[in-house]
């Protein structure tokens, strides 16, 4: 993947990330279910984290690919 590609691959990364992380959506989670249980917030928080990390990670490790 050429040097470009990847910045560009990382700058919408990063436009994902904000957006999952930004306050409205994050709200719509923090609801509890049944109205006695736990809320959704602390998975679907560990989920997105996990999705960042994970795409982060598959990003950085490609390799340069050879001519």
């Amino acid at each position: 993947m050429t040097e470009p590609r990847r910045r560009a691959r990382l700058v919408a990364l990063t436009a994902l990330a904000a957006l999952l992380f930004s306050p409205p959506l994050v709200l719509v989670f923090d609801v509890t279910p049944s109205g006695d249980g736990p809320s959704w917030l602390p998975l679907y928080l560990f989920l997105a984290w996990a999705l960042v990390i994970g795409l982060a990670a598959w990003l950085m490790e490609q390799r340069e690919e050879e001519p």
